[in-house]
């Protein structure tokens, strides 16, 4: 495989053109993007019948769940090469061939993160307002399409810090966007502390369905840096 959007983008199938020509009514912001914020995640360990049933699966993960964790997270990024956004996505584990995670579902609130997400990494992005307010000690994020609640939950956040880092939580991504398989392994640090969600409303319309299924671990991390470098790819 060769590394790097750049050099992706020139081989792509004439089909991405149609990505690239919407790309440029937005900010390009090639890889490698280095960003900053909060975030929250929920750590699930699921199983294959339920991926299978509510994991959001493309035709072409389907029968490959290989398990491994599964990650809900929400972030709110304050810094990235497009601005402030916010996001919300869904990662149920590991799939074949390659052993790798897999975004299955994702929103941001920006749709420069959105057009970016495809191009760099085949990230399924799809854009939607996002709230978060922070009050009384708590925190209220909700996610909406129009006067429809796709997502919404309460969180707090308990008082001990520790360092976090992707070598405790590892994100190791292999997306499939318009015919080309994207990988990418981002990396990032910060200080976590344990965090409990309360009040969770999910639109099985709109994300997956994990009112019946019960985190292992939630952790809200904040301030937290990291980098989503350049993707490697193959056609």
């Amino acid at each position: 495989m060769e590394a790097g959007p750049a050099s992706a983008l020139l081989l792509m199938p004439e089909n991405h053109q149609i990505v690239l020509n919407s790309l440029k009514l937005y900010k390009q912001a090639p890889a490698p993007w280095k960003l900053q914020g909060e975030g929250i995640i929920l750590i699930y360990k699921f199983s294959k019948d339920w991926v299978e049933t509510h994991g959001n699966l493309p035709d072409h993960l389907k029968g490959k769940f290989n398990g491994g964790l599964g990650y809900l997270m929400l972030v709110n990024y304050q810094t990235s090469p497009v601005g402030p956004y916010k996001e919300l996505l869904f990662i149920p584990g590991k799939f074949g061939p390659y052993g790798k995670q897999a975004i299955t579902k994702i929103y941001v609130s920006s749709e420069s993160s959105t057009q970016n997400g495809h191009a760099n990494w085949g990230i399924p992005k799809e854009t939607l307002p996002i709230s978060w307010e922070k009050k009384d000690g708590k925190e209220i994020i909700e996610v909406k399409d129009g006067d429809k609640i796709a997502f919404s939950c309460e969180l707090k956040t308990g008082k001990i810090p520790f360092p976090i880092s992707t070598s405790l939580l590892p994100i190791d991504l292999h997306q499939l966007w318009d015919g080309v398989d994207f990988f990418t392994r981002p990396s990032g640090h910060g200080w976590g502390k344990r965090a409990s969600i309360k009040n969770i409303q999910i639109d099985p319309t709109y994300f997956p369905d994990l009112s019946g299924q019960k985190p292992l671990f939630a952790v809200k991390i904040d301030p937290f840096k990291i980098i989503f470098p350049e993707a490697d790819y193959a056609l």
